[in-house]
This record gives C-alpha cells, sequence and structure tokens, in this order.
C-alpha cells in the first residue's frame, strides 16, 4: 500500500508538486466554510431562543399585571 503513495517525504507531500500553496489554502478555504455554516446558524438558533424567553417572561408578567387590574 505505501508503494502507491507518489511522494517520498513528508515536505514533497506538503509542496504537492509546486501546488502546495493553492491545495493547501482550498483545503483551508472549504474548512473555514465548513465551519462558519455549522456555526453561524447554531448561533442565530440560540439566540432565538434566548429572545422567545424574554417575550414569554414579558408576556407572563404583562397577563399578570392584567389580571391583578381586573380584580
Amino acid at each position: 500500500m505505501l508503494d502507491a503513495i507518489p511522494f517520498s517525504s513528508f515536505a514533497e507531500f506538503v509542496d504537492m508538486g509546486g501546488y502546495g500553496f493553492n491545495v493547501w489554502s482550498v483545503y483551508a478555504l472549504f474548512a473555514i466554510f465548513v465551519a462558519v455554516n455549522l456555526i453561524l446558524p447554531l448561533r442565530k438558533k440560540q439566540k432565538i431562543i434566548h429572545q422567545l424567553k424574554q417575550r414569554m417572561t414579558l408576556d407572563a408578567e404583562i397577563q399578570s399585571e392584567d389580571n391583578s387590574n381586573r380584580e
């Protein structure tokens, strides 16, 4: 299996025949893209849940004040 590897050293693998910068920058951009597409929706979800909890608390306070004012 190791005979199928066309690189004789790790430095040659990183260099990728002179195209290393292009190859590794694409991998880095892809990793950033995936991370952003995982993290941002999770943060947005947490923000929405927080806002909904605040809204429910305020609605409950307003409703309890209305009930106390009617009595």
